[in-house]
């Protein structure tokens, strides 16, 4: 009698390991994993009851375009790295009213980082 061979595996088995998820099983759609936390619970609630790093990220730059304003206002010498943080602030400023969003920048802000 002949030898019968069934191949339920394919000789080489792999799997992609992607951190984009396409689950329906919570209800997420779509989830993007940038990695592991040391704090994961601290970071999850974070984002839950605090916000999203854009809108961290947003409140930052408001802070420090005040600051920066402040400091201009008193006298502070021009710096590079200072004009790239505004040139992006008020480039997000202008993807905002784009969007139909108020601008982030205080209007006193915007126009004294303008100047």
């Amino acid at each position: 009698m002949p030898d019968f061979q069934l191949a339920l595996a394919p000789k080489q088995l792999t799997q992609t390991i992607n951190p984009w998820s396409w689950t329906m099983g919570n209800v997420s759609l779509f989830s993007i994993n940038l990695g592991t936390s040391k704090a994961p619970g601290v970071e999850s609630r974070v984002l839950n009851e605090v916000g999203t790093y854009g809108r961290q990220l947003g409140r930052i730059g408001e802070a420090l375009a005040t600051v920066i304003a402040w400091a201009e206002s008193q006298g502070m010498p021009g710096n590079k790295a200072i004009e790239e943080l505004k040139l992006q602030l008020e480039h997000i400023d202008v993807i905002r009213r784009e969007e139909g969003l108020s601008a982030a920048l205080p209007a006193a802000t915007a126009a004294v980082m303008k100047g």
